[in-house]
């Protein structure tokens, strides 16, 4: 008869997220306000049903759902995967900690695109789950946008993405799974506490942190830690009242030159 029971791996995970933490039996029991026994019969599957209590101080502590602790195997996930379940992005299941993401819709159901205008992104990073907020932005109906994923518009600030005009509209796609990310893939990113939204060129590193490029040059690459980002948009399209320039007759020569060299290398 075949087993239909579901694994539970809820003993390997607290094991695997105290570790992590370097943290001992004791300094974890002493934290949570149990006792090492405790912890120590639970991370060798000695309890089979910790009280409920107990599930809500792993959950709360290590900021992953209970579901997540109970159905998946960490372990196995690798460190981007954890490190993105951690920043409260857990998609994996449908679960107490599952991030929403709020959104508006018209009369006919449709996902409105809202506009976050300058004056608004210290609210917006207070209230990006709020749907109150959400529903109290300014909303645009853009022709051509894909049927599938939600959009929204933020103005860029500073001259980093040139040729991309300062003061442009970015319009973009919301990113619900940062680790499907191509390198360089252009993004506003919105990051947490007292920091600014961002456009720039992200790409996932190995360690599970993200790499900032800027198009312009003078601007140098950093990296910021995922738990210090709250949203990640890609890159759509953008509006912009500034004519572009005609390129320097020197710039189009040279670009003629690449690509001819790019034709060489391909034969």
């Amino acid at each position: 008869m075949k087993d239909n029971s579901q694994k539970i791996f809820f003993a390997g995970n607290i094991k695997f997220l105290r570790e992590r933490k370097k943290m001992s039996q004791e300094a974890l029991a002493s934290t949570l306000g149990l006792t090492r026994a405790k912890i120590a019969a639970i991370e060798a599957g000695n309890t089979k049903s910790p009280q409920p209590g107990d599930y809500l101080k792993f959950s709360e502590f290590f900021k992953i759902s209970i579901d997540t602790l109970l159905k998946i195997d960490l372990p196995k996930l690798g460190e981007l995967k954890v490190r993105d379940l951690e920043a409260g992005n857990d998609v994996y299941i449908r679960g107490g900690n599952l991030r929403v993401l709020a959104i508006s819709v018209d009369k006919s159901n449709n996902e409105n695109v809202e506009y976050v205008p300058i004056k608004a992104k210290a609210g917006y990073m207070a209230g990006y789950n709020d749907p109150e907020f959400i529903a109290a932005l300014p909303k645009y109906s853009i022709p051509n946008l894909p049927n599938q994923g939600t959009f929204r518009i933020f103005p860029s600030t500073g001259d980093s993405m040139l040729p991309v005009p300062e003061g442009s509209d970015i319009i973009a796609q919301y990113v619900a799974d940062w680790s499907t990310l191509k390198t360089d893939t252009p993004c506003i990113v919105i990051l947490k506490g007292q920091q600014d939204f961002v456009f720039k060129m992200v790409s996932v590193n190995s360690d599970g942190n993200i790499l900032f490029k800027s198009l312009n040059p003078e601007y140098k690459p950093y990296t910021v830690e995922s738990g210090n980002i709250m949203e990640i948009w890609q890159f759509y399209a953008y509006t912009s009242r500034e004519f572009p320039e005609a390129r320097p007759e020197m710039e189009t020569i040279l670009t003629a030159i690449k690509k001819l060299e790019e034709k060489v290398g391909q034969l």
